[in-house]
């Protein structure tokens, strides 16, 4: 049994290597090549992760979910903050709650499970900005609009995590008989105060520690404990785990000099952990399920966007930014993958009769999202006038997109 589980995880680390590849070549993130492997493999096809192995691997996902938290933590610096303002914090804000929102109460009034709406609607606010990065990138898109989507993106997961953990901690009560109103208000707040607290006085611990070690052959390990003891302990205290990682690495990066060390440290030890964990993530993907989840899969994808472009619309409109801020920048906003992915592993366990209808869902709508949403993106840049060759641009999108 033993030989057959290394087995199956050399299998998996080379098909997500080998599909990682492949989806570049048609200008997809690795992430969609990992969860093509991980359909493949699964259940629903080859069977080489059967769906024993896929619940088995709580560790790996408890391991990956903490390291992603806490490299969102990492790039929370109140230096960035000072310089670039309130507007871009104002708007993350609206537009992540603006698909909370929506993609809650919409699927309530057409008579879904309050408890199922509202996880979907906690996971609909992370935004993967990969794919908007790299269109940047390719067109040397150049702007206030740019400059405003670099800066929204950079704490769009932050803000979806704390959004997260409100929502959760909503769907724990619904579940409840308890009845007491107060306590119920105070429930939230008791779990963000003792992720903070932790995160904190984690933070503080780990800074000194990290003084005395200097090799990053030692520093690994310790930051490893830190961050799946802290995890733990969180857990324990019935604080959010994720939000609890993302305040450590919060806190280091505010109090520590080193935080770009620690980052590349993580760097170097976390890529085949997300690998293992988003190819398993695909591999719990259940074909037969899609039948079962048409309606709410499409009004997932159509009100999740429309949340985002009317949040951005209304913090473009807070902030006083230009129109053209306010009017295209929801759009870029569209794709969704890694911490949307590892929201599922935390929904599944607090909403488990619903694990498998929201699994289906958020996974079908990450494929037509890294499909489309680089193409969206391109447009609205394009629109804004910040991407200057228009008839080159349209030769390069129909080049990256010929093979899909």
């Amino acid at each position: 049994m033993e030989n057959k589980i290394i087995l199956e995880v050399a299998i998996m680390l080379l098909s997500g290597i080998l599909f990682g590849r492949l989806v570049k070549q048609i200008k997809l993130p690795n992430v969609t090549g990992y969860l093509i492997a991980g359909l493949l493999l699964g259940p629903s096809f080859m069977n080489i992760i059967p769906t024993a192995m896929v619940h088995g691997f709580g560790v790996i996902s408890d391991l990956a979910l903490a390291f992603i938290a806490f490299s969102i933590g990492l790039g929370f610096k109140f230096t960035y903050f000072k310089k670039v303002g309130s507007a871009p914090i104002i708007i993350a804000i609206c537009e992540s709650f603006g698909a909370i929102i929506l993609v809650s109460v919409i699927p309530i009034l057409c008579g879904f499970d309050p408890k199922f709406a509202i996880m979907l609607g906690a996971i609909a606010a992370a935004t993967a900005p990969a794919q908007t990065i790299m269109v940047i990138n390719q067109y040397k898109a150049k702007g206030s609009l740019t400059s405003m989507l670099l800066s929204v993106v950079a704490i769009d997961d932050a803000v979806a995590l704390i959004g997260f953990g409100f929502a959760v901690t909503i769907v724990k009560t619904l579940s409840t008989k308890n009845t007491n109103i107060a306590l119920s208000i105070l429930s939230p707040f008791y779990e963000i105060g003792v992720s903070l607290l932790l995160g904190i006085i984690f933070g503080i611990g780990l800074k000194l520690i990290l003084r005395y070690f200097k090799k990053q052959s030692n520093r690994l390990p310790i930051i490893i404990a830190f961050t799946t003891g802290i995890y733990w302990c969180s857990e324990m205290l019935h604080g959010s785990a994720l939000m609890a990682c993302m305040a450590l690495g919060a806190t280091i990066a505010n109090i520590s000099s080193e935080t770009d060390e620690i980052s590349d440290i993580i760097d170097e030890f976390s890529p085949p952990i997300y690998m293992i964990f988003f190819i398993i993530s695909g591999a719990g993907f259940e074909v037969s399920a899609l039948k079962s989840i048409g309606f709410i899969g499409t009004l997932y994808v159509i009100v999740r966007i429309i949340g985002k472009m009317f949040g951005a619309y209304i913090g473009g409109r807070i902030t006083h930014q230009e129109k053209k801020i306010s009017k295209y920048l929801g759009p870029t906003l569209m794709p969704q993958a890694g911490v949307a992915l590892g929201l599922i592993v935390v929904a599944s366990k607090i909403v488990p009769d619903y694990s498998s209808s929201i699994r289906t869902t958020i996974l079908c709508s990450t494929f037509i999202y890294s499909i489309i949403g680089p193409v969206v993106a391109k447009i609205a840049l394009e629109k804004a006038g910040e991407i200057k060759d228009t008839h080159k641009g349209i030769k390069k999108i129909r080049k990256g997109c010929h093979t899909i």
